[in-house]
């Protein structure tokens, strides 16, 4: 079921991603997390708070702007050595339309309460990393 969802750029149910991701941090015996791609919408973000308090309280989400081209021009790169089902340019074209109309009113939902950090990612690593690091640093 995950793969094929992934695969149709679909969104996976938000009790399957939230049961992995409460058991890992659960098992880890940590206190802080960076959780990635997570939450991809409104009910996946109803689910994980009205699931996880006591558990996370999320103090920044880092949005990470990208010029699509470029986005789409470097996961067509990595599909020709990741093995990912959706490293192709349907499945692509589909995610992109997902975050548009899923993703982007999670991060205004963030954003209004101050945690949103945008990230200019279309830059080197090392540039794209200090900016994360910086943004990391502020809430640890």
């Amino acid at each position: 079921m995950i793969s094929n969802m992934i695969k149709n750029g679909e969104i996976v149910p938000s009790q399957v991603t939230i049961g992995l991701l409460k058991a890992a941090i659960e098992k880890s015996g940590k206190s802080k997390f960076l959780v990635d791609g997570f939450p991809r919408n409104f009910e996946n973000n109803s689910a994980w708070e009205s699931t996880m308090p006591g558990v996370v309280d999320t103090k920044l989400v880092l949005y990470f702007e990208c010029p699509e081209e470029v986005l789409e021009k470097r996961l067509l790169n990595r599909g020709t050595t990741s093995g990912r089902s959706d490293d192709n340019l349907s499945s692509i074209k589909k995610r992109f339309a997902t975050f548009i109309n899923s993703t982007v009113p999670v991060l205004d939902y963030y954003g209004q309460q101050g945690k949103v950090c945008k990230i200019n990612a279309d830059r080197g690593m090392d540039e794209v990393y200090a900016d994360v690091k910086k943004a990391v640093e502020s809430v640890v």
